[in-house]
């Protein structure tokens, strides 16, 4: 499959939304390594894109006391893929999360 050929006005509004969707997620993971927000939040909002697309392993590293390595084992308990993201979560594993690290996270 050949990519797409964009024009340079399409280029520079692709890297403006990935600006903003990189922007976005740095300020959700702050607000959750300061306790401003709380993992249920992120994982119930399926609808905003920039929560949702965001994969399991970054948004489990962002919470306080918990690293790479705590998120990786984290997910390799409860069976989460590395690449898995946030709306490709099931219900069960949501719920094995939340349990895991503490609803109020």
């Amino acid at each position: 499959m050949a990519l797409p050929v964009l024009t340079i006005e399409q280029r520079r509004q692709a890297l403006e939304k990935a600006q903003a969707m990189r922007s976005k997620r740095k300020g959700i993971r702050q607000k959750l390594k300061k306790g401003k927000l709380a993992l249920r939040d992120v994982l119930d909002s399926r609808d905003d894109e920039v929560m949702a697309k965001m994969r399991v392993a970054y948004l489990l590293a962002s919470l306080p006391r918990v690293g790479k390595t705590t998120a990786r084992k984290i997910m390799e308990e409860i069976g989460i893929d590395d690449s898995r993201r946030v709306q490709g979560l099931g219900k069960r594993q949501r719920e094995a999360l939340l349990e895991r690290l503490g609803a109020k996270r």
